[in-house]
């Protein structure tokens, strides 16, 4: 990271630490280095600045869509921040070649698997990206669990702190002793959406409200 990265990255800190309460210290269970793929319910744009910098000194980077460098500032900080861009309507391969170096590097690699901001909080179906990417490359799944956020424009515009709640589940593997199909991709998706569920108060569970559905068939410690 630049200097110019690094001093941004401290007033960033700062801010968040006014505007935002983190409740209690599961992040601090999430392994110092990975290879590790991260995988965290996509609210609004808080959560990239609260994981980034709640985990540092660690190494983390996350999949962010393309567009997010269409705006200077915020383009020139996911650079600083390692952020991988992703076409979200056609997945180029470039996006999971960087995924696979940044985990070969033994980096964290962070992945929102719905792909888009619920903005209420409420979990919406999960896509396939993440099941492929810790099959291909063999590494374990940490699933981190946040709801509070989506409260953060009425708090501040009534000038009230946002409190966060992060909930940090045990890593596994992915079965990969068998033979994949189109339909088990999904299913693995929905085992790992269905997981971060369960961590989450009923409200926010969604299109994953039958937690009824896990199981550990495609799961392995």
């Amino acid at each position: 990271m630049t200097l110019t990265g690094r001093f941004i990255t401290f007033i960033i800190i700062l801010l968040l630490k006014i505007f935002c309460k983190v409740e209690g210290d599961e992040l601090e269970s999430v392994p110092h280095q990975g290879p590790l793929i991260l995988v965290i319910n996509h609210i609004n744009f808080l959560e990239v600045p609260l994981i980034y910098t709640l985990l540092l000194p660690r190494m983390v980077c996350g999949i962010i869509k393309k567009e997010t460098w269409d705006s200077w500032f915020v383009g020139m900080l996911a650079k600083e921040w390692g952020a991988i861009p992703i076409n979200r309507e056609t997945t180029g391969i470039s996006t999971f070649k960087e995924a696979g170096k940044a985990l070969k590097e033994k980096k964290i690699l962070c992945i929102a698997p719905e792909g888009t901001r619920s903005g209420n909080g409420e979990l919406a179906k999960g896509q396939q990206g993440v099941v492929f990417l810790a099959l291909k490359n063999r590494v374990p799944i940490l699933i981190v669990a946040h709801y509070g956020v989506e409260n953060f424009w009425y708090n501040i515009k009534r000038l009230k702190r946002t409190r966060v709640t992060f909930v940090v589940g045990e890593s596994f593997m992915l079965a990969s002793e068998m033979k994949i199909t189109k339909n088990d991709y999904q299913e693995m998706t929905d085992q790992i959406m269905a997981r971060m569920a369960f961590m989450l108060p009923e409200r926010y569970r969604g299109a994953y409200a039958d937690i009824k559905i896990i199981s550990d068939k495609y799961i392995r410690a």
